[in-house]
């Protein structure tokens, strides 16, 4: 394999199309750092997000003359390298800008999609809406972005709870009335529950038929999930704010979650995402990713149990080609690599003035 000579760091500003609010926050810019590198046969591997300090300051110098095929070992020790700080989102976040951009090189090595290197289990995954259910849009609008995702052929939406139960349910009934019982419903909580609430509202949400609750309880609280999921009224969905393996593991021993939603920038990229999808396999579980659909979309078909793609677009305004979508389904792209096609113009003018770091031997 080939020897990488060449890192390069930049960090992009992309603030999100649509204003997005959920039961504990708003968002208003989304800071994308991209990692680029480069081996001594002129191939180019591409990842992101990250967190600049920690990447250009403790582990870009340690990829220098490191051979590029070797993916699993440079994670384990960059891994090690940040043994103190491990394990939490800023190594993770690093640790995955790094991890996705040495899969994008193998796969070019390779001559092959990531979908089919990383497993080749499916041709497509269906798509989920996201966007129309933030928490502060009105019940009209809603029912329009359902209908609409409904009409696009999409399997499903996710809406946003943390109003009064009350409030909450007549939202959800409302749209539910107008999908009907076989459009997938989900709903989301953002960790903003304490477990006495979000038992009270799993017993008033559970006749809308959901197909999941998903970060109902904040992400440490093992307990306080097991006890909902326990109780069987509604599956229950976690993974966006776990950042290692082993607190899946705890998850899934103890029957806390019923939808796995492994994130391959939280988990430290592909190679945990792997890991922990083939963990819920064992248990039987379904993996639906959280964000990122223009990767998700090829380690959700690389896996047998990967059940849903997110759709929610993040990436449109620095690639040359969205993500190709047929009768509601993901197709991943065919072209050897991440399936992602950077545009590079773009990158550079977004990209904040003084990010910019070349880190070689």
């Amino acid at each position: 394999m080939a020897v990488i000579e060449r890192v390069d760091l930049l960090m992009l500003d992309l603030p999100p199309k649509v204003v997005r609010t959920d039961a504990i926050q708003s968002f208003v810019s989304q800071e994308t750092p991209i990692v680029r590198i480069t081996t001594d046969d002129g191939a180019v591997g591409t990842g992101g997000p990250a967190v600049m300090a920690l990447l250009a300051h403790t582990l870009a110098p340690r990829l220098i003359g490191r051979d590029a095929g070797m993916v699993e070992q440079i994670w384990r020790d960059l891994y090690f390298a940040t043994h103190a700080t491990t394990v939490g989102a800023i190594t993770s976040l690093a640790l995955a800008a790094i991890d996705t951009a040495l899969w994008d090189l193998r796969c070019r090595h390779a001559g092959q999609p990531l979908h089919q290197l990383a497993g080749g289990a499916q041709a497509s995954v269906p798509l989920y809406t996201t966007e129309g259910g933030w928490l502060h849009i009105a019940q009209e609008a809603l029912i329009e972005d359902a209908l609409h995702a409904q009409a696009a052929c999409l399997g499903g939406a996710k809406i946003k709870v943390g109003r009064p139960i009350a409030e909450d349910v007549a939202r959800l009934e409302a749209v539910r009335a107008e999908v009907g019982p076989d459009f997938a419903l989900m709903v989301d909580a953002n960790q903003a529950f304490t477990v006495d609430d979000a038992l009270r509202r799993a017993v008033a949400y559970a006749p809308l038929g959901l197909a999941w609750f998903e970060e109902p309880l904040p992400a440490d609280d093992v307990a306080g999930h097991c006890a909902l999921a326990q109780t069987g009224r509604i599956p229950v969905a976690v993974g966006e704010s776990l950042y290692g393996l082993a607190h899946f593991r705890d998850y899934l021993a103890r029957g806390a979650c019923h939808v796995v939603q492994v994130d391959a920038a939280r988990i430290g990229g592909i190679t945990p995402w792997l890991k922990v999808a083939h963990l819920a396999e064992a248990f039987n579980l379904p993996v639906a990713p959280h964000f990122l659909m223009e990767l998700h979309v090829a380690l959700a078909a690389a896996v047998p149990n990967g059940r849903w793609v997110e759709h929610i677009p993040q990436l449109d305004a620095i690639t040359t080609q969205a993500m190709r979508i047929e009768a509601g389904r993901a197709i991943p792209n065919p072209a050897p690599g991440l399936g992602i096609d950077w545009d590079w113009e773009r990158i550079r003018s977004l990209t904040v003035p003084g990010s910019a770091t070349i880190v070689t031997g």
